[in-house]
């Protein structure tokens, strides 16, 4: 069976009612660390800086018989133009169960302006919707396709600074978002303390608390900071410096061989974890299944992860169906990252057949169904403007 067409879409899903929310969620008042924060008119709050047009991309793969898949990552126009000028032309008349020719082609493909970044997210759409339609042609769920279910349920650590909300919620581990970063000097220092203390005080001893800094710091920050908070038990830290510093990690990595680190989430195609993992630089990989090429790129990331005795867990693992299933296959990806619901929502409120599962006792699991198991119409579906 050969590829037929290759287009990005919109999805006309239902609308859900906006549930009542008990109090704000952290987000919509906290400052968070972040790059950009040493700029102070965009210090406040990513939504400041970040490009407020650039919406997610759907991708439709539809192969000769009329079969297709939908893959999903972000970025809007610009990686919109990627697949629709140039890798998606190119694929037409490509096996459709070759994925891994399909992913190395679009690698070598996009080498003139740069595999990484925008081009990775290309791929990342078009990777994971040629994997929906493989599962669909095949007849089987993508976790089947990729060796059968590594374990029964999937246990998830939730996002937010809300945290007696998530811990009512039954989550047993919460990462925290850092507020201040290197430019908010010794009184930045004392208010993240304080936030990790009041975390730790509230989940108790029986809870895993993690941070998660954003890019926001140096090395000489991240030291400062992880040995300050030593005695709150972090399980890890994670994204503490710019994703490009590959050799910085590896100083930190040396300068706290006590703390478990963690990074990937901007990191872009399976070369910077290759790095990462040869030197020992940290302890858990978090590629994001939407950005770093999809789920063949992950695939081969928690190969390397796997050889050199690491920890895979995705960026935003536990909010697609696409991060359940690779998670739910994966040996050594033991948590999915999920945010929950805003304090006073319940979670089956904000849990969609083509999005998260529904938490039960702090775990979840993908929906049924051949591919990625997304419950979407063909009358949902429509042509990009």
């Amino acid at each position: 069976m050969r590829i037929k067409e290759i287009r990005c879409v919109k999805l006309r899903l239902p609308a859900k009612v906006k549930p009542e929310q008990s109090r704000p969620a952290w987000h919509e008042t906290a400052e968070v660390a972040n790059p950009v924060s040493r700029y102070p008119r965009y210090k406040r709050h990513r939504s400041s800086w970040l490009p407020d047009v650039w919406g997610p991309v759907w991708v439709q793969v539809v192969a000769e018989d009329g079969t297709y898949g939908l893959g999903q990552t972000s970025f809007g126009r610009p990686v919109e133009a990627i697949i629709e000028d140039h890798l998606g032309p190119r694929l037409i008349g490509e096996n459709c169960l070759a994925v891994e020719r399909c992913w190395d082609l679009m690698c070598r493909l996009s080498k003139p302006y740069g595999t990484v970044g925008l081009a990775s997210s290309a791929i990342s759409g078009i990777d994971l919707a040629l994997w929906d339609l493989k599962g669909k042609l095949m007849r089987k769920p993508v976790v089947e396709l990729l060796g059968g279910p590594a374990r029964d349920s999937i246990p998830a650590y939730s996002t937010g600074n809300d945290v007696d909300w998530q811990i009512e919620l039954g989550f047993n581990a919460v990462k925290l978002a850092c507020p201040y970063g290197p430019q908010d000097g010794l009184r930045g220092l004392e208010e993240n303390e304080r936030l990790v203390s009041e975390a730790r005080k509230t989940v108790g001893d029986n809870r895993e608390v993690m941070l998660d800094c954003y890019m926001a710091f140096d090395e000489d920050y991240t030291v400062r900071l992880a040995e300050r908070l030593r005695k709150y038990r972090l399980k890890w830290i994670e994204e503490y410096l710019e994703p490009e510093q590959l050799e910085a990690h590896c100083r930190v990595r040396a300068r706290l061989p006590w703390q478990t680190l963690a990074t990937g989430e901007h990191m872009y195609t399976q070369h910077p974890f290759a790095f990462l993992a040869s030197h020992g630089a940290v302890d858990i990989l978090q590629p994001d299944i939407h950005w770093v090429g999809g789920l063949t790129a992950c695939r081969k990331i928690a190969e390397i992860a796997e050889g050199a005795g690491l920890q895979v867990i995705l960026h935003g693992g536990g909010l697609t169906q696409f991060g359940l299933h690779f998670t739910a296959a994966t040996a050594n990806s033991p948590w999915a990252e999920y945010w929950g619901p805003p304090p006073g929502v319940a979670q089956a409120d904000v849990a969609t057949a083509w999005g998260p599962a529904l938490l039960e006792q702090g775990t979840l699991y993908p929906t049924d169904g051949n591919g990625f198991g997304l419950q979407i119409e063909p009358d949902q579906i429509e042509a990009a403007a």
